[in-house]
């Protein structure tokens, strides 16, 4: 399975553990109330969210990804498209940004 695939598939563990928050309001509700670890907006996420999510997450200092298309987001959650999702549990998200990490290092070659 390749790095991508298994994004995907944490973010669906993440899901069914219930430690994942998605959608703009959930999302901007568990940055402002600082129970998100990490947030992932989707590459094709309108300029004015990927801003608005990367400014919410500099001030409230929490690592923000940009990753995966809205389908894909979604999908892998078995909802219907996702902008935004926000983990909530420190040990998925240690595991998501090293392959987040091995993702983005990938695509570099």
């Amino acid at each position: 399975m390749d790095s991508k695939g298994k994004i995907l598939g944490v973010l669906g563990l993440c899901q069914r553990s219930g430690k994942l928050k998605s959608g703009e309001f959930a999302c901007l509700e568990a940055i402002r109330k600082k129970t998100a670890v990490i947030v992932i907006v989707s590459e094709d996420a309108s300029d004015n969210t990927k801003k608005e999510f990367s400014d919410k997450c500099k001030f409230y200092k929490i690592p923000i990804y940009f990753f995966g298309s809205m389908d894909e987001l979604g999908h892998a959650i078995g909802k219907d498209v996702r902008t935004s999702l926000a983990i909530t549990d420190a040990g998925l998200a240690k595991t998501l940004i090293k392959n987040l990490l091995s993702e983005k290092s990938m695509e570099e070659m």
